[in-house]
């Protein structure tokens, strides 16, 4: 008899800084929550409700039964030891606590979390160990979703469509400003690398970007960036702008 071959399993490679999650079981599902279970019956059926009334998410079971397939990215906030003394970026930020009995570490880490059609949200998490410390900040990211309000401000492009932002706002966080300004289609996301991460999950494909103050602190940069699109749903638009603008988000 001719002896069988057996071929060895290759596992997926899946790039650093990429969290690649099962897909969630709507049927499963248990809430824990009164919002939980409204949206488990159905009395809920957009989170568009939720966001829209103000409504406060408690459990990221929520999210997951809306975007089943949502994007997760680890964002490099931290940095570990290179070659010749130097850093390099890392997605895991160390600290540790000097005690009696020792060196107590623990680890950090910051993920965005979008479906790449106008929903972003961002999270911290703080652990013992790197994944815990991973899924605190996942789960938090998900609490914080928000709807950003997408168009076509340039007055290069003028096309309509929500490729970009309607109007120019400003995001501040510590010593770390950033403007974000609307650009034509095909110019792309001329920012910084971590807060492109951030706008793209969010679904924005084109925008100009200028920062002040110590840019080089990564998660003041990304939380200034976030609170920048979180200053286009609260700037009033007029509605003869909406059309012109290219303005989707159903937010008034």
């Amino acid at each position: 008899m001719a002896e069988e071959i057996i071929q060895p399993v290759v596992q997926e490679e899946i790039p650093i800084g990429i969290v690649k999650e099962t897909s969630f079981d709507k049927a499963g599902w248990q809430p824990k929550t009164k919002l939980g279970f409204a949206v488990k019956k159905g009395e809920l059926s957009s989170i568009d409700l939720i966001i829209d009334n103000g409504m406060k998410i408690l459990e990221a079971g929520i999210v997951d039964y809306f975007f089943p397939d949502l994007k997760i990215e680890v964002l490099s906030v931290g940095q570990s030891k290179g070659k010749f003394g130097g850093g390099k970026k890392s997605i895991w930020k160390q600290t540790q606590k000097k005690t009696a009995e020792g060196n107590k570490p623990h680890f950090s880490s910051m993920v965005a979390v979008g479906n790449g059609n106008g929903y972003v949200g961002l999270g911290y998490g703080t652990a013992k160990e790197t994944l815990p410390g991973r899924e605190k900040a996942t789960r938090d990211a998900k609490l914080n979703l928000i709807k950003v309000r997408r168009g076509c401000g340039s007055w290069e492009c003028k096309c309509g469509a929500p490729h970009s932002i309607p109007i120019a706002v400003y995001g501040r966080c510590g010593s770390c400003r950033i403007y974000l300004m609307p650009a034509p289609k095909g110019t792309g996301l001329c920012v910084e690398n971590e807060c492109k991460k951030v706008l793209a999950l969010a679904g924005i494909k084109d925008v100009y970007s200028k920062s002040f103050g110590q840019s080089r602190t990564r998660i003041n940069m990304i939380k200034a960036c976030l609170e920048g699109i979180r200053e286009l749903s609260r700037i009033k638009i007029k509605d003869e702008d909406y059309t012109k603008l290219g303005v989707l988000d159903g937010i008034r």
